[in-house]
């Protein structure tokens, strides 16, 4: 290989002459980038595709030198890079300098035609420090992935600050920012925020359960003030990681917006030794042409394809315990519960927490976690008669487990006090009555590991695992860690949490897993790159996940969200709804069921096993449909609606909800989406005995549908709708 001098020298002379153009194309995308005749890489567009990208060779952005440099595709510090640095070091002998300068790039087309790669190479100007810049590019879903791979090739160690998995600039007039917040049982809540000069950050320092108040994943909408379903041009991110993140949004003095996004810097500097190297997180991109719904459709194309360990199938519906019997049960509850889950024509039931610990009996939260068999009093049959016996009444079998963590008051916590995450000298703090063991730890990895495949040990009627995780990282210290290395902990530890789902799903390739963090803690795609689908919230309550399953549905695809028709008064918030509201809520994602079915009347055993019937003839088109919503469950009129529609457009589910009185005034409509307009659908009113909508029964063109629209008669909170459109000739 050339020496680093020798190539940037020869870069020079060609550059010069012709700088190359390196085009990252889709169907409908290219994402551009440029060298200088001076070797930078430059990012020049990212957008629409252009098929005569070469023209970028010449480009002239007019940028002030002075003012700093032209948009990088990895910005770094040193030389007159002023904005945040996607990528700071300090060097082996003391450098805080870093510019980057082009050495070659390769593009490919994978064994999967529709993928493909292009890998851009870089080095430092005076040192041998290397930077792969990684795109892959996913054709039919207009989706782009970026990450980068930093490599040591100096004398000593480099000290990573920064690193940062992409940086993305964009021009436009003005950038109406999108994401999520909230906190534990109010997951996913969506704001829109015009952003100004200046940076404005979005992160999360809590290593596990790190999305219940902020998700790395943004939407923005450009040229515009307002938020559109349907309309204008949308730029859609998420990052695949599931311990610390950071989005960083920063307007210069030219009005260009710089996005970085990845693993969180936050006391989390990285030393790499000679000949060592760090990759980063995988950043998902997509742009749309048709608003934010666009962007949802495109990333959920994408999930269901490449980026869940599901793809496109969908979790069974289910019975989960907790709601119905929480700690206090023996196998006699849990059959019953079987027996009326399989009657309501359910297809798994699920065992949550309470079935382990001997010693530190799991008879509540404050003992027996980290000591994982079985416990002998309360369930002497064993795991193996409970799941034999749901497959006897044909129903899956899944069972609940938290290996990440353990309680003081354990087998475990007494054995091993070293694997415990905790600073040395400092009291440890508990939350939920537990600490959070150390996954950076091979030793702990192999215990969690173990966990698992000693789980599944218990029978081998075992179908689906509900991994949850109910605390955050906090006063932290490894003993595993040298006092030096004391900040690889939150690198190390999500890298932990990864090498044991690889080593899971190596042999366990087949299991259903969901990720769950007391609810929605694991919203992203680092994690679903190895589970089916995740817990979207421990909150239940019919009205409240109007606003959690529309924020996630943003990003994520229906198929992963697991959403459940829980008991009334509602355990979370107390709201009592009617129970037609919760099933036509819940069947918008994966339908399930979280109470004890002995607590039902016969009118609501009747209801369920029909709107259970009913799901399952749909759920198909929830599952691989493409997503329009209408409107949103912020709107002041107080009705929303979710549209599903099949890829082939011959069939569609609309769910339509009133979340607040209406009054009498008005009744709602809703112009529908993404239907054959030449096509003639028939609608039909599910989950009612006699139809109170005028169009039920009736046979619509598709042109109506979406010109006009329908107008459901929802009057007054609670009230909601189900139509299944199917088109004439299925």
């Amino acid at each position: 290989m050339l020496t680093s001098l020798a190539a940037l020298l020869l870069c020079g002379n060609l550059f010069a002459a012709e700088p190359p153009v390196i085009d990252v194309a889709t169907d409908d995308l290219s994402l551009v980038l440029r060298v200088s005749p001076q070797g930078e890489v430059l990012f020049d567009h990212f957008g629409g595709r252009i098929e005569t990208a070469e023209s970028f060779a010449d480009y002239k952005n007019y940028r002030r030198s002075d003012y700093g440099t032209d948009p990088e595709a990895y910005p770094t510090m040193g030389g007159r890079n002023f904005r945040e640095p996607a990528l700071r070091v300090t060097h082996a002998d003391g450098d805080l300098n870093t510019e980057l300068r082009y050495v070659s790039h390769t593009q490919r087309t994978l064994a999967d035609k529709n993928v493909s790669e292009t890998v851009v190479r870089m080095k430092d100007a005076r040192l041998p420090l290397e930077v792969e810049l990684v795109y892959t590019a996913y054709a039919r879903e207009n989706v782009i992935t970026t990450h980068a791979v930093i490599r040591n090739g100096e004398k000593g160690d480099v000290v990573l600050h920064n690193f940062y998995s992409s940086a993305l600039p964009i021009r436009a007039r003005s950038y109406l920012l999108t994401h999520l917040h909230g906190a534990w049982a109010k997951e996913c809540q969506a704001e829109h925020t015009l952003l100004t000069h200046g940076a404005k950050s979005i992160e999360s320092r809590k290593e596990v359960r790190t999305t219940h108040t902020e998700n790395p994943a943004f939407m923005l909408t450009l040229d515009s003030e307002s938020f559109d379903e349907n309309y204008g041009e949308v730029i859609a991110g998420a990052l695949a990681w599931s311990g610390n993140f950071r989005l960083n949004f920063e307007i210069d003095e030219f009005d260009m917006l710089t996005v970085l996004a990845g693993a969180n810097p936050y006391a989390s500097e990285y030393t790499l030794r000679r000949g060592e190297s760090f990759t980063t997180p995988e950043m998902i991109y997509t742009y749309s042409f048709a608003g934010a719904g666009g962007a949802s459709r495109n990333l959920h194309d994408w999930a269901r394809n490449y980026g869940t360990w599901a793809k496109t199938h969908m979790v069974p519906t289910l019975l989960n315990s907790w709601e119905g019997a929480y700690f206090d049960f023996d196998a006699k509850t849990l059959t019953d519960m079987v027996d009326d889950a399989a009657a309501m024509g359910l297809e798994m039931f699920v065992l949550d927490d309470g079935w382990f610990g001997n010693k530190y009996p799991r008879d509540n939260a404050r003992a027996g976690l980290g000591d994982w068999e079985v416990n002998a009093k309360k369930l002497p049959e064993g795991i193996d008669y409970i799941a034999s016996y749901a497959h006897s009444k044909g129903l899956k079998f899944g069972i609940w487990i938290e290996p990440e963590m353990v309680n003081p008051d354990s087998e475990l916590a007494e054995k091993h006090p070293d694997w415990v995450v905790k600073a040395p000298g400092r009291e440890v703090p508990t939350m939920r009555q537990q600490w959070l063991l150390d996954l950076s730890n091979p030793a702990v990895q192999d215990f969690v590991f173990g966990v698992f495949d000693r789980t599944m040990g218990l029978s081998k009627q075992i179908d689906y695992i509900k991994w949850d995780a109910n605390r955050h990282a906090e006063s932290i210290g490894s003993k595993y860690l040298s006092a030096d290395r004391q900040t690889h902990f939150w690198i190390d530890y999500a890298q932990g949490f990864y090498k044991v789902l690889e080593r899971i799903r190596a042999k366990y390739p087949d299991v259903m897993i969901q990720a769950c963090a007391s609810g929605g803690g694991r919203v992203e795609y680092g994690a679903l790159g190895h589970f089916d689908e995740v817990w979207t919230s421990d909150n239940t309550e019919a009205l409240s996940r109007a606003r959690i399953q529309y924020g996630t549905s943003l990003f994520y695809p229906a198929t992963v969200m697991g959403s459940h028709v829980s008991a009334t008064p509602n355990h979370q918030t107390g709201n009592i709804t009617p129970i037609k509201f919760r099933f036509d809520m819940a069947c918008a994602g994966r339908l399930g069921m979280e109470l004890q079915p002995k607590k039902m009347t016969e009118a609501e055993r009747a209801f369920a096993r029909k709107a259970i019937e009913n799901y399952k003839g749909y759920r198909d088109i929830v599952a691989e449909g493409d997503l329009y919503r209408i409107g949103t469950p912020y709107d002041e009129s107080g009705a929303y609606a979710v549209l599903y529609v099949s890829k082939d457009r011959k069939r569609a589910v609309l769910f339509t909800y009133c979340i607040r009185y209406q009054g009498r005034t008005g009744l709602p409509e809703f112009r529908l989406r993404g239907l054959d307009p030449a096509a003639r659908y028939a609608v039909r009113e599910l989950n009612v005995e006699k139809s109170r909508c005028w169009f039920h029964g009736k046979t619509l063109g598709g042109d109506f549908l979406m010109q006009a629209g329908v107008n459901p008669k929802l009057e007054k909170i609670y009230d909601s709708c189900v139509f299944l459109l199917e088109a004439s000739g299925n």
